[in-house]
């Protein structure tokens, strides 16, 4: 009883502490749910070491301790669920270094805990075959893309067709993941779970289950499993980018930028937890980065693209055939066969711990056949080159089938394409070439020399001068189209004035007094910039004469226009001057002539 209830205490010590470990991370303060969900199941999955082992391990446990041959629906105690843990990680023990081991026994009673507190909350000491499938292939390591095949084969029916009953299950049990931490209320299993994720579809074979639970973006319940297994391929990858909140010089994980404020990029810190500063909000749309190019790299990924180079638009995952087999463990019928490399593909397979295809897969017709055509091409074509076409297609027309016609023509297309092949080839190189010199010449411009070091501190110095002299001439210039403004409102009240006077108007300077009260236009420009009015924006509040005399014409230099307006205001000054004087002179005249005829009038009068 006492070793009973001390096994009892140490499992609730071992339960409770994943649990404090991840509250002690802080997961919370992340503001998506997504990232929220994601960052807490990849804590779960390294903690307990799974990210160590991929799902083809995980295939190879499950049908050395037998679980291949039972049903989904059968259940299994604690005692044999550790078992089974037992030999997944004493397995990852021996292919590790012993650099590397891991504590199997804390693994083990972490990873135990957290099942039996996911599967088995009522407390019955038992955990169906299915849940468990489902818990391990989506928590170990490895690619989605072999996870999401080695599930499929377990939802799908005898004629490769996806069983949504089956499928149901799924969510039902990889959807108390994100309720075991915590995150019931956003990727909790509701019943039009299924709907969502297929809500046209009725014939879901594997093609397609991996097209709709690999796109961008995935069905909302399963957004955070794509998440963690980017979060898991990000977590080295260094961006040397300042980050615009918290001015660290250096980024690990995601880089955010912004589709909006030109040159705003925040670290993945920043970017969950919701900052933000100046012009940016969070309500802009950010894209997420998860690797840095070099300008060199980009310039030559874009000559690439632009010259046809780069693929575009690469499906997210090859495409396998759709075969009609029994769904099973050990994933041969979801392996596509290849007719190049297939010894690098086994060599592949065998190293990761599951089985090859099958020797009639490999072995099929359509495969024979494609290679006997081979076989004939490549015999018409040295035929062709000896000389003695006529004896050689004979032979392999008896031998494969094929009439000499076909031969021949099989041979002027073959002759096209290699010379095709051989043009490409060369353009490729020439581009390559041209590629490589670019890269060079960028990586030497972008290196400090001495010379540039020694030259830099005089180059700063003239280059501070120049802005000097150039904000100096801006203000200058303003100042002048400012006076310039002053003298042509005031010739335009003078020239009312004199309109008034010469016609005979009551009515003299209201004009000036209104023309010199109006408000300037003000100037919004930063400092190093040009001013962005123009000249015409002086004769703001100047009208008629003045207006039509120096307003028309086509945009000239700012200098050339001062002059002219200088020009032409002197012009204008000096004729009115003339007329002022000419008036002066008639009134005086007319005063003589009046005074003079007093005189003679006075005189007669005597």
């Amino acid at each position: 009883m006492i070793e009973e209830g001390s096994k009892r205490g140490k499992a609730m010590v071992e339960k409770r502490q994943l649990f404090m470990e991840m509250r002690a991370q802080n997961f919370d303060v992340i503001r998506l749910s997504t990232y929220r969900t994601a960052c807490k199941l990849r804590f779960v999955q390294k903690r307990c070491n799974l990210h160590l082992v991929d799902v083809w391990n995980m295939i190879e446990a499950f049908r050395d301790s037998g679980l291949n041959t039972l049903d989904h629906n059968a259940e299994i105690n604690v005692s044999r669920l550790e078992t089974i843990l037992s030999s997944i990680y004493y397995q990852l023990n021996k292919r590790l270094p012993t650099t590397h081991q891991i504590n199997v026994e804390q693994s083990i009673g972490l990873l135990l805990n957290f099942m039996v507190a996911t599967y088995d909350s009522e407390g019955h000491g038992k955990l169906t075959v299915f849940s468990m499938k489902s818990m391990l292939a989506t928590m170990c390591g490895g690619k989605i893309v072999d996870k999401l095949r080695y599930i499929f084969s377990q939802i799908s029916d005898s004629n490769g067709v996806m069983a949504f009953a089956k499928f149901d299950q799924f969510l039902r049990e990889v959807l108390k993941l994100p309720t075991a931490v915590f995150e019931g209320p956003s990727f909790g299993y509701t019943e039009h779970s299924v709907r969502t994720c297929f809500p046209q579809q009725k014939k879901i074979l594997l093609n397609t289950f991996l097209d709709i639970l690999m796109a961008d973006p995935p069905p909302q319940c399963l957004v955070w499993l794509p998440l963690m297994h980017r979060l898991a391929n990000v977590e080295n990858v260094f961006h040397p980018v300042e980050c615009s909140y918290c001015r660290s010089e250096s980024m690990m994980g995601f880089r955010y930028r912004c589709q909006q404020c030109h040159g705003y990029q925040l670290c993945q810190s920043c970017f969950w937890r919701g900052h933000a500063n100046g012009p940016h909000s969070n309500q802009h749309q950010m894209k997420e980065h998860s690797s840095w190019k070099s300008p060199a790299k980009k310039l030559s990924h874009a000559i690439s693209k632009s010259l046809g180079c780069v693929p575009i638009g690469e499906p997210p995952h090859p495409m396998f055939p759709e075969q009609s087999e029994k769904p099973q463990d050990t994933m041969a019928h979801t392996v596509q066969p290849k007719p190049v490399a297939n010894n690098m593909n086994n060599t592949m397979l065998m190293s990761s711990g599951a089985p090859t295809p099958t020797k009639s897969v490999l072995e099929s017709p359509s495969r024979l056949d494609e290679e006997h055509r081979l076989i004939a091409r490549y015999a018409a074509r040295l035929a062709a080159e000896a000389g003695n076409s006529t004896v050689s297609s004979s032979t392999v027309s008896s031998s494969t089938q094929c009439p000499p016609t076909d031969l021949s023509f099989n041979f002027d297309a073959n002759k096209q394409q290699r010379q095709l092949i051989a043009e490409l080839e060369n353009k490729n190189r020439e581009i390559l070439q041209e590629i490589q010199r670019l890269r060079l010449e960028h990586e030497q411009a972008s290196q400090p020399t001495p010379e540039k070091a020694q030259q830099n501190p005089t180059l700063l110095a003239e280059l501070r001068l120049l802005r000097h002299r150039k904000d100096e001439l801006e203000r200058r210039m303003s100042a002048l189209q400012e006076s310039r403004r002053e003298l042509m409102v005031q010739l335009e009240g003078l020239m009312r004035l004199l309109k008034a006077q010469t016609g005979g108007s009551p009515h003299s300077s209201p004009s000036h007094g209104a023309g010199c009260s109006m408000p300037m236009p003000i100037r919004s420009t930063s400092a190093g910039s040009t001013p962005t009015h123009t000249p015409q924006d002086c004769l703001a509040g100047v009208g008629g004469d003045v207006l039509e005399a120096f307003a028309h014409g086509v945009p000239r230099n700012l200098r050339n226009d001062l002059l002219v307006a200088a020009d032409s205001i002197t012009n204008t000054m000096s004729s009115l001057v003339k007329e002022l004087h000419s008036v002066d002179d008639a009134a005086e005249e007319e005063d003589n002539n009046m005074r003079n005829g007093g005189l003679r009038d006075r005189a007669e009068a005597e």
